[in-house]
């Protein structure tokens, strides 16, 4: 029986981009097409099979424990995005200060979509979704250089909105324009969900 559902929904990438490999900055470049393979996105920093643990799994493995790599893709939608932007106060966020890699639009409540769904492209192209991902500092100082005294703003006002993080599952290549079909884990809801969260 299969394990994952497709839907009737679709994503439609609107904005792709790539994080130089070389440089520490969080800010992407624009590109019209992405390669990737089963390390992520060719040519970009975040790509890899391993990456050196962080803040976020703390409490699962000591800060650069070598872990495997769910977070090589940053996704956002345009939708979430604009709600950002009104809430610092701009109207508009360029997708390269927030380090994304893809931008999608017509996928409600983007950053809430089930961990473990799959983006299907039309080649067979399949991005697995880690989780949401949680907003930091570094978008706020790439917005920080474009508008002084907004960046600080981004973390707080990014809360339940940055998006999700992914990884290849199978290899193939993204194009702007190109609709991604939502597959979600055919499964309930974990019945003692609400006493871990209290």
């Amino acid at each position: 029986m299969p394990a994952l559902k497709p839907t009737d929904f679709h994503a439609t990438i609107r904005w792709l981009g790539r994080v130089p490999e070389a440089g520490k900055g969080l800010r992407s470049e624009a590109v019209e097409r992405l390669e990737l393979g089963f390390e992520g996105p060719v040519g970009e920093r975040h790509s890899g099979l391993t990456r050196a643990s962080c803040s976020r799994v703390l409490k699962q493995h000591p800060r650069g424990t070598m872990i495997r790599n769910s977070r090589q893709i940053s996704m956002m939608s345009m939708e979430e995005i604009a709600a950002i932007a009104e809430r610092v106060g701009l109207a508009t966020l360029e997708p390269e200060w927030l380090g994304a890699t893809v931008v999608v639009e017509g996928l409600p409540d983007f950053s809430h979509i089930p961990p473990s769904s799959r983006l299907q492209g039309p080649d067979g192209v399949t991005l697995a979704v880690d989780m949401e991902n949680r907003p930091c500092v570094l978008p706020g100082r790439e917005i920080e250089q474009e508008h002084a005294g907004i960046g600080a703003r981004f973390k707080p006002a990014a809360a339940g909105r940055r998006g999700v993080v992914a990884w290849v599952e199978r290899p193939g290549a993204l194009h702007l324009g190109d609709a991604l079909r939502l597959h979600i884990p055919d499964q309930p809801v974990w019945a003692h969900i609400e006493a871990v969260l209290r």
